[in-house]
């Protein structure tokens, strides 16, 4: 049985356990739909593509440096030299690799050294003091002005750096240097042969990264805010979003030094011990990933509790009182409409496309994304709250006043003039609220069924 087929055995019995015979069966169906999707086929980039970006680097110098820290213990061998040698074939030449080494005895120490690299620096830890602290003493000795961190067991992509340092270059040029850039990625099997389940993420979603930490692989940060920060014993299991959520909440407002770069550059490997195949295999890491969401929350000064979702791993925060109250920083609250058992509005691109449009409203969607409270830049008049504030904004930018619908929070569309575009003015109102400086929370269990 390849790696895919037992990780989604192990996790739809998983599911049953948790959440029950009906919830389970919308949940098989939703994954035999997906089965109809064309398979996905991992990107390789062209030989001739890979020397090009060789031959640039040579010709342009560094753009920046790369520390890659590697936490391990007791490593297996041939993961170890595949996770190496994916490291050493970068066509961004200008890193260093970090083995910070906890294992009692020489067996990663051994091999490691079979490659000879001189960018390659092996530390050999006093003691195993937990996947947190034996990271941190990677990155306090990182000189690279970027910072990435990748799992022992795992793999990059040949031209991950390269892409890293052309989203750097491009923010420099605009005036804005990146403070974090993710990538996308996917996960391939414990022998390397078989690559399955694409991941492909969303710019920065404060909301949606609180949600699940969409972010992880291949996390790469400046020197300066990850050895200000370092990771957080007391998370471990989840040290790199508790990481992250810590460096978000340091960036408040230059959300735009947050650079997801759109590629797949990281290589999650699956294998019988990893999350990425068992996800029980590390329980701990789900409930350290709620308090890290907590403690995010509990700093923001909200007073919201954050609580497991029916999905590992992914989490909700349940807001005491008056959200708007509790969010000083959300405009506008919005949720899903269903039309004969499928979501026909709701969230919205800047363009007026609906997402998720014409999901069954039991699904979760692509990545559980549907189930999940994010920021939106739109959202469908037809199912909005705004917080009083901002409502004489409402007035001057859709010609009405607001109202709501008898014994409900949300607009009454009836004021509109016949024939109005809602569309139209659903974008237009995300764009003047934003412009304001507020967010759009676009929250699934505000749901409201239209009856024609």
């Amino acid at each position: 049985m390849s790696g895919n087929i037992r990780a989604n055995v192990k996790r739809t019995l998983q599911y049953l356990g948790r959440n029950g015979i009906k919830d389970t069966c919308y949940a098989v169906r939703e994954r035999l739909e997906e089965k109809k999707a064309p398979p996905y086929c991992r990107r390789i980039p062209l030989a001739e593509e890979l020397e090009r970006q060789r031959k640039a680097c040579e010709e342009s110098g560094p753009v920046c440096t790369f520390s890659i820290v590697v936490p391990c213990y007791r490593t297996d061998r041939d993961y170890l030299l595949k996770m190496i040698e994916s490291v050493c074939g970068q066509t961004y030449p200008y890193w260093e690799l970090i083995l910070a080494d906890a294992t009692e005895d020489d067996s990663v120490q051994r091999p490691a050294e079979t490659v000879k690299d001189d960018r390659i620096r092996y530390l050999r830890l006093k003691s195993n003091n937990g996947i947190a602290e034996n990271t941190n003493q990677g990155i306090r000795a990182a000189c690279g002005e970027f910072v990435g961190l990748l799992d022992h067991d795992d793999m990059l992509a040949e031209d991950a750096l390269f892409w890293m340092a052309e989203a750097i270059s491009k923010g420099r040029e605009a005036g804005n240097v990146p403070q974090l850039l993710y990538s996308d990625e996917d996960k391939c099997s414990g022998d390397g042969a078989e690559f399955y389940e694409p991941h492909y993420k969303e710019n920065f979603n404060l909301d949606l990264f609180l949600s699940n930490n969409y972010i992880c692989h291949f996390m790469v940060m400046k020197r300066e805010l990850i050895q200000c920060l370092l990771q957080r014993p007391e998370y471990d299991g989840a040290q790199d979003f508790d990481l992250a959520l810590r460096a978000v909440s340091r960036l408040e407002g230059q959300e735009e030094s947050i650079v997801h770069v759109p590629r797949i550059l990281y290589h999650w490997r699956c294998h019988s011990s990893s999350t990425a195949e068992n996800p029980r295999s590390k329980g701990y890491a789900y409930e350290a990933g709620r308090r890290a969401v907590q403690d995010y929350a509990d700093g923001r000064g909200w007073r919201a509790v954050a609580e497991n979702t029916k999905h590992l791993g992914f989490y909700c925060l349940k807001y005491s009182g008056d959200l708007f109250e509790a969010r000083k920083d959300v405009g506008a609250i919005g949720g899903p409409l269903i039309r004969k058992g499928r979501i026909c509005g709701g969230r919205m691109t800047e363009e007026g496309q609906v997402f998720y449009e014409h999901l069954n409203r039991r699904f979760s969607g692509y990545m559980h994304r549907a189930s999940l409270a994010q920021d939106a830049e739109v959202l469908d008049l037809r199912n909005l709250q705004v917080r009083e504030e901002a409502r004489e904004l409402f007035r001057e930018t859709v010609g009405v006043p607001w109202r709501t619908l008898p014994q409900h929070e949300i607009f009454d569309v009836s004021v509109l003039p016949e024939g109005a575009d809602i569309t139209a003015l659903s974008v237009a109102l995300g764009r003047a609220l934003r412009r304001a400086g507020y967010r759009l929370l676009y929250l699934p269990e505000c749901e409201r069924i239209l009856k024609k």
